[in-house]
Formats: C-alpha cells, sequence, structure tokens
C-alpha cells in the first residue's frame, strides 16, 4: 500500500523543482519533504528525484506521478458529501489560452487547474509521459491508453502594421523581401511562420526573427512595426478591421486543427471539461475539416 502524503510530496518536488518551494506548498519543512521522499524510495526500491536544480522525477517517480494523479481524479469522480477541489494537470498551447480556452475552463468551477503551456506541435508529449492529465494538441493520436476528441481548426494570418508593409515590403511578398523583414517567433518550437513561408513563398528561407513568448506580445509587435507573425484571427479580427493590421498576402490563411486528448482511465471524471472544452471550441475555432472518404475501386 502506497503512502499518499509521501506521493503529494513527490508531485509537489518535481512539479515545483526543489524540496523548498514543495515544502512551501505543503506546509511542512523541507526536512519533512525529504524524509517522506526518502521513505517512498525506500518502499519502492528506487530512486525517484534527481536532486539537481530544478529537481525532476526519475521514470518511475513519473509513473508513481502519474499514478497519484489519476486516484485523485477518480477520487473526484465519486458522489462524496463536500468534497474539495481537485487539480487537474493540463497542456494547452498559449493562442488557445489566450483566445478560447479560458471559458471553458471557467464552466467547471470543481475543478482547480494546473496549466502547462507548450506548442501544440508537443504538448501532447506532456500526456504521453504521464505529466498531464489531458492536453490541447494538433496530434490526433490518439497515444495508447488515451481518447482523443477533434475540436476544430485555429485559423491564423500573417500579419504586420501597414508602416511595416511599406517599410520591409514596399514591391510585396518575395523570397528576397522575406530573408530580410523581421518576423515574430513565439519559440524554437514555433514552426509557424516557416509553414506559412512554405506554402506562400518557397522552401529554405533564413529569415530574422524576435522572440516573443507570449500570444498579446505577437498582437502588439506586429501593431508596433517591431516584426511580421502568424497571429490567431480571433486575437487579431478588430485590428485588422480598423485598418492597423494587414496580411502580407490576402487570402492566406493557415489553419491548425486542434484535439483535445486524455487518458481513458480518469475520461469520467474529466468529462465536464471535455464538454466545456467542446462548447468554448465551437464558438471560437472553425469547424474540424471532414475526412475525404477513400476512394472508391472498380469500374
Amino acid at each position: 500500500m502506497l503512502d499518499y502524503p509521501q506521493l503529494q510530496a513527490l508531485v509537489a518536488v518535481h512539479r515545483r523543482g526543489s524540496f523548498d518551494l514543495a515544502a512551501a506548498e505543503l506546509a511542512l519543512t523541507p526536512s519533512a519533504v525529504s524524509q517522506r521522499i526518502k521513505a517512498l524510495e525506500d518502499r519502492v526500491g528506487a530512486l525517484l528525484i534527481r536532486r539537481a536544480q530544478p529537481c525532476t522525477a526519475t521514470e518511475t517517480g513519473l509513473r508513481l506521478i502519474q499514478h497519484f494523479d489519476q486516484v485523485m481524479l477518480l477520487e473526484a469522480a465519486l458522489p462524496l458529501p463536500d468534497p474539495a477541489p481537485t487539480t487537474v494537470r493540463i497542456a494547452v498551447n498559449a493562442d488557445s489560452l489566450a483566445t478560447w480556452v479560458i471559458a471553458a475552463l471557467a464552466a467547471v468551477p470543481e475543478l482547480l487547474f494546473d496549466i502547462v503551456i507548450d506548442d501544440q506541435d508537443v504538448s501532447h508529449d506532456w500526456l504521453r509521459r504521464g505529466e498531464v492529465a489531458g492536453a490541447i494538441t494538433a496530434h490526433p493520436g490518439p497515444l495508447q491508453g488515451c481518447d482523443t476528441i477533434p475540436l476544430g481548426r485555429l485559423r491564423y494570418l500573417a500579419t504586420a502594421s501597414p508602416d511595416y508593409v511599406a517599410r520591409w515590403l514596399p514591391d510585396g511578398v518575395s523570397r528576397d523581401a522575406m530573408s530580410r523583414a523581421p518576423a515574430l517567433t513565439f519559440s524554437d518550437k514555433d514552426r509557424l511562420q516557416e509553414d506559412w513561408m512554405r506554402q506562400n513563398v518557397g522552401t529554405g528561407i533564413a529569415f530574422p526573427t524576435h522572440r516573443l513568448a507570449s500570444s498579446q506580445a505577437f498582437v502588439d509587435g506586429a501593431l508596433a512595426g517591431l516584426g511580421w507573425g502568424m497571429n490567431p484571427l480571433p486575437l487579431v479580427a478588430s485590428h485588422m478591421q480598423a485598418g492597423a493590421l494587414v496580411e502580407l498576402v490576402p487570402g492566406t490563411p493557415l489553419d491548425v486543427p486542434l484535439h483535445w486528448q486524455f487518458a481513458r482511465r480518469t475520461a469520467p471524471a474529466l468529462a465536464g471539461l471535455t464538454r466545456a472544452l467542446q462548447a468554448a471550441a465551437v464558438g471560437t475555432l472553425l469547424a474540424p475539416e471532414k475526412k475525404k472518404p477513400p476512394p472508391k475501386r472498380g469500374p
């Protein structure tokens, strides 16, 4: 039988990155947290925490953390009197969080949320490692032991201010112009600008870029003429109507399909969140693309 206060200490150390921060979260002393981790390691017979800066769980530790999270969610689904709020950890891309996910979270008041922000192309890795209960991801999956629900398509537009276009792209978009015009990039994982140029300009174009790890800073940077970037339509629609932002090439959107993937074992406990995400997505995202039927065989 595992000791759940010890598991709780393991989760806190891994997610806060240190024994001191874990102790503050649990209202314990760092020594008490260390004793709990040591006792759990003795019980399991394996190292569970790599004691470094930051502290991180080993593979065995991650499996125990996943077990603890799942048990907490399963208990949350039980009809208990006066249940305490349960914390759910999910991975979400920044643009979804900035445009439509908050409304979904607010519709599930019985849950507390621990949000991991990561690119939609890699957010499913958090679910694969067992570090989150669900993820909004561009990958349809599903991963082993998980279910997936298509949410819709988040539309992006290559946008910049009129002054920026006049300065950097006076003769329009071309390979030469785009190799000199400063862009905006969210992080090293952000491939949206490259994807748009591959579709509309060509491949193999190296371009200068600012790095701004904020959805709102992307919009503000474009408005200020700092660079061009792929901005989600819900964030820039009003600026485009006002003429403060324009498309680099009109009529060239880039649609990113989004899916909600979650652990099948805890699906009942996540049912309310799943319904809320689907409802919020309908109000903001474009409908998922319909799968084309396979070609008919024979005459």
